[in-house]
């Protein structure tokens, strides 16, 4: 029988988060079908989400959030998933429970692609990045969004299939959202207390932040 609801958890060595994130979304989702997309982690992702019940997706080497999430939503998509599908990043830990709200917007009708903007700042830069994302999410669909490249994300099983493959990298939400707005779908924010793996303002966070802007760029160049 066809699961109602679908997860599609993105993650790369998050061996340490990934057990509680699986947990809350057990509890807040009895039932779900749960597919982990592993892009390429050298640690024991791979063997903690088989051990929580999920099935994995898995890149032997890192292909890029985008593409990994691709092959899981796909693997999603396989198992006729009927009612809702819901996309989150592997660090939310027991913060993920939230996520029941995002499915309800869209079993409510009030949303076709619902996102989760984030109700507290956690680590990041000066802004730019997700700055740029903004900029570019609202030159393309006139959208003026909060957390434009927010992860956490519902929308029905038809959705999904009309946003496909996801944009590489980290383009995949920005150009989510772009290609859902022209293909008619309304989308809504709902801020939610969430937590995650903030990337501060060290070496390592600028170098994933210029990451980050480079895959939103583009995406802003690919979507004219």
């Amino acid at each position: 029988m066809p699961p109602e609801i679908g997860i599609v958890v993105t993650a790369r060595n998050e061996a340490d988060c990934l057990p509680q994130t699986l947990a809350a979304l057990a509890r807040a989702f009895p039932g779900a079908s749960v597919v982990v997309a592993d892009d390429g982690s050298s640690d024991a992702t791979p063997d903690v989400a088989r051990d929580a019940g999920a099935d994995v997706v898995r890149s032997e080497r890192p292909v890029g959030k985008g593409g990994a999430a691709t092959r899981g939503a796909e693997r999603l998509l396989a198992t006729g998933v009927e009612r809702a599908v819901l996309l989150c990043d592997g660090d939310l830990g027991a913060s993920a429970a939230q996520l029941v709200r995002l499915v309800e917007a869209v079993d409510a009708g009030e949303s076709d692609l619902a996102v989760a903007s984030f109700a507290r700042r956690i680590g990041g830069g000066f802004g730019i990045a997700v700055g740029f994302a903004r900029w570019a999410v609202a030159r393309r669909t006139g959208l003026e969004l909060s957390a434009p490249i927010s992860g956490q994300r519902a929308m029905r099983p038809e959705v999904l299939r009309a946003v496909l493959p996801f944009a590489p990298g980290f383009g995949m939400e920005t150009g989510m959202t772009i290609d859902a707005h022209r293909a008619g779908y309304r989308l809504v924010e709902i801020e939610l207390d969430l937590e995650h793996r903030g990337t501060g303002r060290t070496a390592a966070g600028f170098a994933h932040r210029a990451r980050q802007l480079a895959d939103f760029a583009r995406v802003y160049a690919s979507r004219r």
